[in-house]
């Protein structure tokens, strides 16, 4: 019996063939050019915004455990917290401990802010915190929101005062982590906020609508503004999306306007996602265009009164996988800060591993290198 073969069909198999291999190969690559929630762990990672105010290094361990290199903040925070000097010598003898797996951010005071002596002795603290191994230095909401000279007057961020201090900072080649100003919800009664509430309801001496004495929200931008205009030679991350949480919009005229200026999402989350609920494209575009000039934090804080070891952990590494799936998945999420559903932004791996490694590894010139 002869066997009779149709003209064409050995071509057609062959482009069949051809076609269902470079669709494979596509599938792989698109695959590939995305991380899912399971690469959550193999992934190396830096938190650059933790405190760490106890000699519990269980955040530490935990960071550890889920491939996270911590950045551990000195602030000046509020009455109960540590000493500034005490919060150093916590993070040296951590950083001592697990130097592998942490660096630290010093910070300076002001509490003898109107004596003739003070920028001298600000500058001699903060060559002994880069002696000791500090990477950056954090200024905080208290410059703007606190301190008064002795004229009763609340001193701003571009105070002149504060000049000789940061051009010593940038002459180091050290990064400044700047907080002034608080959300925009600061300046509104408890309910008229919408996202937090909870905060201002518990530290009510930092609400600002309780004390119209002290300068506006737009007055506490500007001043910050004006401090980056100052010193273009000086790198700094403003922390909490630069005190601007409520609009990417208003966010990328800064990074437009100030090529120092980065910022980082720390304790921000929930804005971000609360902006994607209602405009996913745009909060979306911002980190691509942005990618860049936006760091990964979390503003996790540990101290004496906080709960057992395993709480710390396990909130650890709830609050750092949520954080983790609102980047790099697109599924429908709820989180508490806010009633609704948002997807996630499931951005490119190349723009996550810039904002959980690479930015702060190119705006923190003094951090180890960690591959």
């Amino acid at each position: 019996m002869r066997k009779y073969i149709v003209p064409g069909c050995s071509f057609i198999l062959l482009i069949l063939v051809s076609f269902q291999s470079r669709t494979h190969a596509q599938e792989t690559s698109q695959q590939s050019a995305y991380y899912t929630v399971d690469d959550f762990k193999s992934v190396k990672k830096i938190d650059t915004h933790v405190h760490i105010y106890t000699e519990d290094a269980s955040l530490i361990r935990q960071a550890a455990a889920d491939n996270f290199h911590l950045i551990d903040i000195n602030g000046y925070l509020f009455p109960g917290a540590p000493s500034i000097e005490e919060q150093q010598a916590l993070a040296v003898q951590h950083l001592g401990d697990f130097r592998a797996h942490m660096d630290y951010i010093t910070t300076i005071s002001v509490k003898n802010f109107d004596e003739d002596t003070w920028q001298e002795e600000t500058i001699q603290y903060l060559k002994n915190s880069f002696a000791q191994g500090a990477v950056g230095v954090k200024v905080w909401k208290n410059i703007g929101m606190e301190l008064k000279d002795k004229n009763g007057e609340v001193v701003m961020i571009d105070n002149p005062k504060f000049d000789p201090v940061l051009d010593f900072i940038a002459d180091n080649g050290i990064t400044l982590f700047s907080h002034q100003g608080e959300p925009k919800d600061c300046w509104l009664p408890l309910e008229e906020m919408t996202l937090h509430k909870g905060y201002y309801s518990r530290n009510p001496m930092y609400h600002m609508y309780k004390h119209p004495e002290y300068p506006t929200y737009e007055e506490q931008i500007n001043a910050r503004d004006h401090m980056v205009e100052k010193h273009p030679d000086l790198k700094i991350v403003s922390v909490h999306l630069a005190s601007l949480e409520w609009s990417v919009d208003e966010i990328s005229k800064r990074l437009d306007k100030y090529p120092n200026l980065a910022v980082d999402v720390a304790a921000r989350m929930s804005s971000l996602q609360y902006q994607a609920m209602t405009d996913p494209k745009k909060v979306h575009n911002f980190f691509l265009k942005y990618q860049d000039r936006i760091l990964y934090g979390s503003d996790i804080t540990i101290n004496k009164n906080s709960r057992d070891s395993t709480a710390v952990m396990q909130n650890a590494h709830k609050r750092w996988t949520s954080d983790w799936r609102f980047f790099v998945t697109d599924e429908e999420m709820t989180v508490s800060g806010f009633e609704g559903k948002f997807n996630g932004l499931k951005l490119p791996r190349t723009v996550v591993d810039k904002i959980y490694k690479k930015n702060v590894e190119r705006w923190v010139s003094r951090l180890a290198k960690n591959d």
